[in-house]
């Protein structure tokens, strides 16, 4: 008896629907991944890359920690975005932290099978932080920059905003200390550097740059004169020993400095009016800079600068770099001013008052051997009068005060000196040797004042 329901007929597919078939389901598949890809990356990369990053990190620098904050990814972009980084040295000599981070372009996909953060991953990168800040507990000092631009493929890297300043106030600051202290602080709108060889810096082996350009720095020192120097501290570094001090090579084609100032300022009693030190509208440029003694280099320097906004001052140096010991050669020369511009320096520092005088000229020419200098000031004044005020009060009044006074016009301060119908006048006698806790302005400034107190005769 036949089936009253025959089964229905079953096309069988052929190869080429089902190959079609599995197609399409493959690429559901595929763009469901790709959705969930794009909808979880973030939690995927802080689950997985993130602890990659950090465990490269330590192990290429032990020396220090990192901790990361949230991360994510930007696919059109090819950019790694942080929320915040945080960097610290184990032994505590500093931390620092930052603010949003990010870098472009690097090679990281081997990250997830292993691999390790090297600097040829970064060959491309571009990096942008903003918000960075260093600080070293030991000293109290802190270090801020507002933004950083770094591109690998261009060579260059551009900070804007940084500051570098003690976190103390002045009586907090030089109190530690029974000895004589020197107080920084910089103020840099902007530091650009151009022919940066970036992957050698990432290794740490190479510092090697074009050019550094610095716009508009304000450096404002201030050194307690109340306190005596410490004979058995560590010396200030001077440029040649810090260049040496530096494992890696350092080759730096030119640094040029424009629109600065400096504020150079010494204390001579707690909480009293320092004596003030200024030059404006600096502009230097530094050529030869490197700490290779296979090809032993000269820094030679070039400055310009408006000296107690009054008179023009040109200084040159030559810093033999990979010297072993302290030398250095500089001279220069200022245009004429009034020279009662000095009284915010001398009134506080030496206790006398410059009442009238014009300078037409100075040069001087300073030769500087293992920390001993040596050299001639040549300076060209008239009509100078100076009055040797009280101490205590700060006044030249009082019949004391103007009898001392009197006696130092006399026989101590020389008002003129001009060449005579010969072309002779005084020549200043300069000689220094440098003290323990010299900075390397300091002593330079400190040398040349020597042969200032000898022409003039205070």
């Amino acid at each position: 008896m036949q089936d009253e329901h025959p089964l229905p007929y079953r096309r069988k597919l052929s190869p080429l629907k089902i190959a079609s078939y599995a197609g399409f389901a493959l690429g559901a598949i595929a763009l469901i991944c790709v959705l969930a890809l794009l909808l979880f990356l973030d939690p995927l990369l802080n689950r997985y890359i993130k602890p990659r990053i950090t465990e490269a990190f330590v192990e290429a620098y032990p020396a220090y920690s990192i901790r990361i904050g949230d991360m994510n990814y930007s696919i059109l972009k090819s950019r790694f975005g942080f929320s915040s980084v945080a960097l610290s040295a184990v032994d505590g000599t500093f931390s620092s932290t930052m603010g949003p981070f990010s870098v472009s372009r690097i090679t990281w996909m081997h990250l997830l099978w292993g691999g390790k953060l090297g600097a040829e991953d970064l060959a491309n990168a571009d990096l942008y932080a903003q918000d960075i800040k260093l600080n070293f507990p030991q000293s109290q000092y802190e270090f801020r920059c507002k933004r950083l631009r770094l591109s690998v493929p261009d060579s260059e890297m551009v900070t804007d905003s940084i500051r570098y300043y003690s976190l103390e106030d002045d009586e907090q600051f030089f109190a530690k200390s029974q000895f004589r202290q020197t107080k920084f602080r910089f103020d840099i709108p902007q530091i650009k550097i151009v022919g940066l060889d970036c992957l050698a810096l990432f290794q740490g082996n190479i510092y090697r740059a074009k050019s550094i350009h610095i716009h508009d720095v304000f450096a404002d020192i201030l050194v307690n004169m109340d306190k005596p120097s410490d004979k058995n501290s560590t010396n200030p570094q001077m440029p040649n020993e810090a260049l040496s001090s530096i494992k890696g090579i350092v080759k730096v084609g030119s640094v040029k400095i424009i629109n600065g100032r400096l504020k150079y300022c010494e204390r001579y009693a707690v909480r009293a009016i320092p004596g003030v030190i200024t030059f404006d509208k600096v502009n230097v440029s530094v050529s030869g800079i490197a700490n290779h003694r296979a090809h032993p280099d000269t820094a030679v320097i070039h400055a310009e600068g408006l000296f107690m906004n009054s008179g023009k001052m040109i200084l040159n140096m030559a810093i033999p770099l990979t010297s072993t010991d302290f030398s250095f050669r500089y001279s220069g020369s200022l245009s004429t001013m009034d020279v009662t511009e000095l009284n915010i320096f001398l009134e506080p520092a030496e206790h006398r008052r410059i009442k009238s005088g014009i300078l037409q000229s100075a040069t001087f020419d300073i030769n500087v051997d293992s920390g001993h200098a040596n050299g001639a000031l040549q300076v060209a004044y008239k009509g100078l009068s100076i009055a040797v005020l009280n101490k205590n009060t700060g006044s030249e009044k009082g019949i004391f005060d103007r009898i001392t006074s009197l006696v130092g016009k006399i026989f101590v301060i020389r008002s003129t000196n001009m060449p005579n119908e010969k072309g002779l006048m005084k020549i200043g006698k300069i000689q220094y040797t440098r003290v323990p806790d010299d900075y390397f302005l300091q002593f330079a400034w400190f040398a040349l004042r020597t042969g200032v107190k000898d022409v003039v005769g205070f």
